[in-house]
C-alpha cells in the first residue's frame, strides 16, 4: 500500500504543517498571528540587527556591537555536568587575540576546527586581561575569501516560547518554499511609473520599484542596506497606495452616488447669521465659514473637518453652519460626546437665537420618557429646526423631517459606526465634524484622507496668555499658597485628579463613557483638599458617576462664581467655559496625553485673566524629566504639540476602525514616510479620476486587494 503523502505547501497552509513546527511550537506562533503560510511571508521584521564592521582587537569597547576577522588558533569543548557543556575558542588575527564561548552548544566542535578562518559579530565583555565574545553571530571564511559585508539580521516581535533564531528559520523556510508564488498586484508600468513620481518629489530611488517578490524577500533576508531599503519602500508605497485609493474611491462616492439638498448663504442670509455673534470673527474663522458655505451649496454632501485649537472658536461656525441650513428651511442637529457639553451647546444656541423664530430641542439620555417622545415627534414634524445631543441620538427610531446638516462635536469621541447610524435614514445631510485636537499632517492625510480640513489657529482677541509650571513635591506648599492668593483675589480654580480605570473592568469593556471611572482618586483629593489646604473655600466634586442633573448643577454653581475650587476628573476635558477660573492644578500628570493636557489646560484660557496649570506627577521621576511634560511646558501651540506626541507615540493604532474605518498599517510610518503619502495620494487620485473603478484590465488584481482590505469599510463612514 502507497505511504499516504504530505499535500504540497501553499499560502493557506496552517502554520502547524510547515517543515519543523507541528502542534505545540503552532501555538507558540499564533500568539503572533501567524497561522498560515502567508501571515509568514508577511508577518515583517520591526528592526533590524546591523554587525559593526571589523576592528582590530585594540579598538574593541566593551558592550559595543563589534565585528572581528581572525583564524582559530584553540579550540576545546568541556563538560561541567551530564547534558551541560561549554565550548571555547581563540580568534587571534596581527592585532591581538579574543575567546568566544558557547555554552550547550557542543556541536559548535565539529563546526570550529584549528586553522579555521572566521569573522565573528557581537558584543565583546573584558574577563580578565582578554576580551571575551558569548555566543557570537559567526562566518566560516576559506582561505581565499575576501570579508564579506556584514549581514543583517531581522528582528521580529517575540511571544513567551519564541526565539528570534525560531521565526528566522520559520521565514527562511517559507520564503524557500513559497518566494516565488507571491502573488503581484502592481503591473510593472505602474512600478515604473511610481518611482518616476517617487524620485521627483525627492525619495532615492534607483530603477523601477521591487517586485513583490523580490521586496518580501529582501524585506526579511536583505542583501545589504541598499536592498533593504528598496524593498521597504515597496512595500510602504503599496501599503499606502492601496489606502489612499480606497479614499480616493469613498470620496469620489460621496460626490457621485450621494445626493444633498443645496443650502446657498446669499449675502441677506450671510448678514443676517453675522449680525447674531456679538463680536469680531478672526480671519480664519472668515475663511472656515466661507470654505463650509462653499460646500453646503452644493448637491452632494459636505464633508468637512473644522480643527483648531484650545479657545480658537470652532463652535462659532458650527453655529453658523447650522443657521445656514434653517434659513434654507432644513433642519440641523448637533452632537457631543457628554450632557454636560450637550447642554452648554444648547444654551449658547438659545442665547444667541433668543429672540428669533428658531426652535431648538436638546435630546439626552437624563431626559424623562415623555420629554424624549415629545421631542422626537416635534423632530419629524419638523417643529424643531436644530437639535443638539449626545449619543441619545443614535438609539430610538429618530426620524427627521427635513435634514440638512449633521454637525460633530469632538469627532475623536465617536467611532465611525456611531457617526454612520446619525447619519441613515433615507437622507445625505452635509457633514461637518469638529476637532480640538489638531492632527499632524500625515495623519490627516491617512485618518482623513477623504474628508476637506479647515484649520483655526488664530485666538479671538482678549484672551489671556496661560502659564504652566512642572513640579515636584518640595513645591507643593508654595503652590497651594499661590493659589489662595488667586482664590483670594476672586478668581476660581480647577483641580483635576487622574482618571483610574476600575481593575475589574476589562479591556474590552473600556470606553470613552465617564462612568467607567473609578472615583476613589478624585474623592481622595476633595476631601484632603477641603479639610487641608483649601479648608477655608467652596470645593465642588465632579466625577463621571454622577447623574446628569447632579453634573449640571455644579457646573452651574460653579460658572455663578458659588464653587470656588472644582475638583474634577478629566470630564472636564472639552467644553467647560467659566472665563473666571483662572487656575489648574493637575495631579498624576504622568498618566495623561499630551492632547489631553492641552486640551486640560484650555479651561483655563477663556477669558481676559491670566491663566496658570501647574502640574505634578506620581512616582520617584520629577515632571522636568518627563519628555512630555516637559514638551507641555514649553509650548501652548496645540499643533505643535500634536506634532510632538505624533512623534513620541508613533501610529499605534491610530488607523483601527475605530477613528477611521481604516484597517491598521503592517509597515508604513506616516511620519517617517510622509513625502511617499504624498506621493501616493496624488496618484490614487488621479487614477480614480481617469478610472473611476479601476477597470484597466492590468489593475484587475490591484482593485481586488483594494477591495478586500477596505471593502467593507468604504461604507462605513462617509465622515472621516
Amino acid at each position: 500500500m502507497d505511504q499516504e503523502q504530505t499535500p504540497p505547501v501553499t499560502m493557506t497552509t496552517p502554520v502547524r504543517f510547515l517543515p519543523g513546527v507541528g502542534a505545540f511550537r503552532a501555538e507558540k506562533y499564533a500568539k503572533l498571528g501567524l497561522r498560515t503560510a502567508q501571515n509568514v511571508l508577511f508577518f515583517f521584521p520591526r528592526d533590524y540587527e546591523r554587525p559593526a564592521p571589523p576592528r582590530s582587537v585594540d579598538k574593541l569597547r566593551e558592550g559595543e556591537q563589534a565585528s572581528l576577522i581572525g583564524t582559530i588558533t584553540d579550540a576545546e569543548l568541556a563538560s561541567r555536568s551530564p547534558g551541560k557543556s561549554v565550548f571555547g575558542a581563540i580568534v587571534e588575527n596581527e592585532t591581538g587575540a579574543v575567546r568566544i564561548l558557547f555554552f550547550n552548544q557542543p556541536y559548535r566542535a565539529d563546526q570550529i576546527k584549528f586553522g579555521q578562518r572566521v569573522v565573528i559579530s557581537g558584543v565583546p565583555k573584558l574577563t580578565g586581561l582578554r576580551m571575551e565574545f558569548v555566543h557570537p553571530q559567526i562566518t566560516m571564511l576559506d582561505e581565499q575569501d575576501d570579508y564579506p559585508e556584514p549581514k543583517i539580521l531581522a528582528i521580529y516581535a517575540l511571544t513567551e516560547g519564541v526565539k528570534q533564531n525560531d521565526l528566522r528559520h520559520l521565514v527562511g523556510n517559507v520564503l524557500e518554499i513559497l518566494g516565488d508564488e507571491i502573488h503581484e498586484v502592481m503591473p510593472e508600468r505602474l512600478r515604473s511609473e511610481s518611482a518616476d513620481v517617487l524620485r521627483a518629489a525627492g525619495v532615492e530611488i534607483e530603477g523601477p520599484l521591487y517586485d513583490i517578490q523580490t521586496a518580501v524577500q529582501q524585506l526579511h533576508q536583505p542583501d545589504n542596506e541598499a536592498s533593504l531599503q528598496a524593498a521597504r519602500l515597496r512595500l510602504v508605497f503599496q501599503e499606502l497606495f492601496v489606502m489612499q485609493l480606497a479614499l480616493a474611491m469613498r470620496r469620489r462616492k460621496l460626490t457621485s452616488d450621494l445626493q444633498s439638498p443645496p443650502l446657498s448663504p446669499s449675502s441677506v442670509i450671510d448678514s443676517r447669521i453675522l449680525n447674531r455673534f456679538p463680536f469680531e470673527l478672526t480671519n480664519d474663522q472668515r475663511q472656515a465659514i466661507k470654505d463650509v458655505s462653499q460646500d453646503m451649496a452644493c448637491q452632494f454632501p459636505m464633508n468637512r473637518m473644522l480643527q483648531g485649537d484650545v479657545g480658537s472658536g470652532k463652535t462659532v461656525v458650527a453655529v453658523y453652519a447650522m443657521m445656514l441650513a434653517v434659513a434654507n428651511g432644513h433642519q440641523a442637529v448637533m452632537m457631543a460626546p457628554t450632557e454636560v457639553l450637550a447642554r452648554q451647546h444648547y444654551q449658547t444656541l438659545c442665547k444667541i437665537l433668543a429672540d428669533s423664530r428658531v426652535r431648538i430641542g436638546l435630546l439626552c439620555g437624563s431626559i424623562s420618557r415623555a420629554e424624549r417622545s415629545e421631542t422626537i415627534q416635534a423632530i419629524a414634524s419638523g417643529e424643531i429646526d436644530l437639535l443638539v445631543g449626545t449619543q441619545a441620538l443614535l438609539y430610538g427610531d429618530i426620524q427627521f423631517s427635513k435634514l440638512g446638516l449633521c454637525v460633530i462635536d469632538e469627532q475623536h469621541k465617536f467611532g465611525v459606526g456611531q457617526r454612520v447610524t446619525l447619519r441613515s435614514g433615507g437622507v445625505d445631510p452635509h457633514y461637518l465634524v469638529m476637532s480640538a485636537t489638531p492632527i499632524p499632517r500625515s495623519m490627516a492625510m491617512t485618518l482623513f484622507g477623504d474628508v476637506e480640513l479647515s484649520t483655526l489657529r488664530e485666538k479671538p482677541p482678549g484672551r489671556a496668555t496661560v502659564n504652566t509650571y512642572l513640579a515636584h513635591d518640595g513645591w507643593k506648599d508654595r503652590w497651594w499658597s499661590f493659589v489662595r492668593e488667586r482664590l483670594n483675589e476672586g478668581r476660581q480654580a480647577f483641580v483635576v485628579a487622574p482618571r483610574v480605570v476600575p481593575t475589574t473592568k476589562s479591556a474590552a469593556e473600556d470606553s470613552d463613557d465617564d462612568e467607567s471611572e473609578d472615583v476613589s482618586s478624585v474623592q481622595t483629593v476633595f476631601e484632603d483638599l477641603r479639610k487641608g489646604v483649601l479648608s477655608e473655600f467652596q470645593i465642588g466634586l465632579l466625577h463621571g458617576r454622577m447623574t446628569a442633573d447632579e453634573k449640571m448643577a455644579t457646573m452651574q454653581e460653579f460658572a455663578a462664581g458659588e464653587i470656588d475650587v472644582l475638583v474634577s476628573t478629566t470630564v472636564i476635558e472639552v467644553g467647560i467655559d467659566v472665563p473666571n477660573a483662572t487656575v489648574m492644578t493637575i495631579l498624576g500628570a504622568e498618566r495623561f496625553g499630551l492632547a489631553q493636557l492641552h486640551q486640560l489646560r484650555g479651561r483655563v484660557s477663556r477669558g481676559s485673566h491670566v491663566g496658570h496649570v501647574c502640574v505634578f506627577s506620581d512616582g520617584d521621576q520629577p515632571p522636568s524629566e518627563n519628555e512630555r511634560l516637559s514638551l507641555f511646558e514649553k509650548t501652548n501651540d496645540g499643533f505643535e504639540l500634536a506634532e510632538a506626541d505624533f512623534e513620541l507615540r508613533g501610529p499605534g493604532d491610530l488607523l483601527g476602525r475605530k477613528q477611521s474605518g481604516m484597517a491598521p498599517l503592517r509597515i508604513a510610518d506616516p511620519r517617517r514616510d510622509i513625502e511617499i503619502l504624498r506621493v501616493a495620494r496624488t496618484m490614487a487620485q488621479t487614477m480614480i479620476e481617469e478610472d473611476p473603478e479601476l477597470d484597466a484590465p492590468d489593475c484587475h488584481d490591484l482593485k481586488s486587494q483594494v477591495m478586500r482590505r477596505y471593502g467593507k469599510r468604504l461604507n462605513l463612514g462617509d465622515v472621516a
